[in-house]
């Protein structure tokens, strides 16, 4: 009995171009336009492009002010330096084993300004330090945090622009602005 068989489909590439993002990588956030540049060692024309980031986009939507994505950066920036995120690289220099891991002076201070940074959002477990530790520390997204605390990606939204809003007046990003109060008529 001799078994036929059947032709098997060519399983076809896709036809994306090399320079444009994969559609995996476009359904994990948007990029900015492309912009071409000449590569400073081949002299080549390269294009680049810069993937935006939640606070990036919340600004360039109007969601939140300068003042605010400032405020977040500075977190960010703290959050980074304190050794706070969860993924980290493992040390490419081996190291006999220790009784523990020591943290230096800069990484103490910067534990110490997010800790006064989460203090003025209610602590780490309020929803404002949970939203700032997880959306701008961790570089969660919006639906990812909402998702865990169990609330809806708007609310969630509205929970980080205010915490913003606070982190920016904790960093004295925001300006003062003392209420106008009218004169009683005579």
């Amino acid at each position: 009995m001799s078994r036929s068989r059947r032709p098997r489909n060519k399983r076809t590439a896709a036809t994306t171009p090399l320079h444009e993002p994969s559609a995996w990588r476009l359904q994990h956030g948007d990029f900015t336009p492309p912009v071409r540049e000449a590569d400073p060692e081949t002299g080549l024309t390269v294009i680049h492009r810069r993937a935006i980031d939640t606070l990036g986009q919340m600004l360039s939507n109007g969601t939140i002010t300068a003042d605010m994505h400032d405020a977040g950066q500075v977190f960010r920036s703290a959050f980074r330096a304190a050794a706070l995120d969860p993924l980290r690289a493992r040390s490419l220099v081996w190291m006999p084993a220790t009784t523990g891991e020591t943290l230096t002076e800069r990484v103490a201070a910067a534990r110490e300004r997010v800790a006064r940074a989460l203090d003025a959002l209610g602590g780490p477990a309020s929803p404002a330090g949970s939203a700032v530790w997880h959306i701008v520390g961790c570089e969660q997204s919006i639906r990812e945090w909402a998702s865990l605390r169990g609330m809806h990606h708007v609310a969630a939204g509205g929970v980080l622009v205010a915490a913003l809003g606070v982190l920016a007046k904790h960093y004295g990003l925001a300006p003062r602005e003392r209420p106008q109060t009218q004169a009683a008529p005579a």
